[in-house]
């Protein structure tokens, strides 16, 4: 069997953002081996030899719809890969970035993804936990506009201070939410995002930055190394490690698969889900215990 073939990427359009640097540029290197007609979008210079090369700010409702308009006419796979760290001030920011504009764009282009196409995103680890902010997310995905969406972030400041985290868990919920919505689930277009771990990209500066209570970047490193590394004596990931995953979730190999929240961190967070279940399970066992000696 040829392996470009199994993928099914030959003479397809394919539409990736963030593509300057990263895990977005692994997959849009990996698509371009693979044969598609690679459209890379990125608020950076580009520097592959894509089909076509289209420099945007995403976080601003009209570049991206300046976007939309350069961009074909049929989309066989979507992945949106962009985003930024958070530092204070920025909030807002990261919202428009992380989630927010990537669900405009996504719904942007709706229509023009073929039947059982893919869209596909990066979301991270740091979305964990989305479960408890869903009821939140969705009355956020379901405001008809942009601009009742940025009524509803000026509404509700204290749910976006945690800006990078809220930002993620809100894009898990979107999947979640809308793998079986009509809008998809009519036309099969599949739905999925990856949830990467500890990865070194041109953003590792900012994330060490960010994550450091004094904007330390030492300091920052430190801290996301004792969080996602010293556990298990881990390594961080590079970008391939999360850009190729990517591309074989969006390609025909998992033409079955919607609406999962892939988590790509070494068993990280199945780590701390475990934790969790096992406490749990001998907190109800110490009760049931207590309760049958009274």
């Amino acid at each position: 069997m040829d392996l470009k073939q199994l993928f099914g990427y030959i003479g397809k359009n394919v539409v990736i953002t963030g593509a300057a640097s990263g895990m977005s540029k692994s997959a849009a290197e990996l698509l371009l081996e693979l044969g598609a007609n690679v459209y890379a979008i990125d608020i950076n210079p580009i520097d592959l030899p894509v089909t076509k090369k289209i420099q945007a700010d995403l976080s601003k409702k009209e570049e991206i719809d300046r976007v939309v308009k350069d961009l074909p006419e049929k989309i066989d796979a979507l992945f949106l890969c962009h985003g930024i760290a958070q530092f204070p001030g920025r909030e807002l920011l990261v919202q428009k970035v992380n989630f927010y504009g990537q669900k405009y764009m996504t719904e942007q282009l709706l229509d023009r993804i073929v039947d059982h196409g893919s869209v596909t995103y990066i979301s991270s680890v740091g979305g964990f936990g989305w479960q408890n902010i869903y009821k939140t997310a969705v009355e956020l995905i379901d405001l008809p506009t942009w601009e009742d969406a940025m009524k509803w972030y000026d509404q509700h400041p204290e749910l976006i201070q945690s800006a990078y985290v809220f930002s993620k868990q809100c894009l898990l919920s979107y999947v979640t939410y809308k793998c079986m919505d009509k809008s998809f689930i009519d036309r099969k277009i599949r739905i999925n995002a990856i949830n990467p771990g500890d990865t070194t990209t041109g953003l590792t500066d900012d994330f060490n930055k960010s994550t450091s209570p004094t904007g330390n970047a030492e300091e920052g490193a430190k801290m996301i190394e004792n969080i996602f590394l010293k556990s298990w004596n881990g390594y961080a990931a590079e970008p391939k490690d999360m850009g190729y995953p990517m591309v074989v979730i969006g390609s025909d190999i998992c033409s079955y698969m919607s609406g999962q929240l892939v988590y790509i961190d070494y068993g990280l967070t199945s780590s701390w889900t475990s934790g969790a279940l096992l406490q749990e399970n001998k907190k109800t066992i110490e009760e049931i215990s207590a309760s049958s000696q009274e």
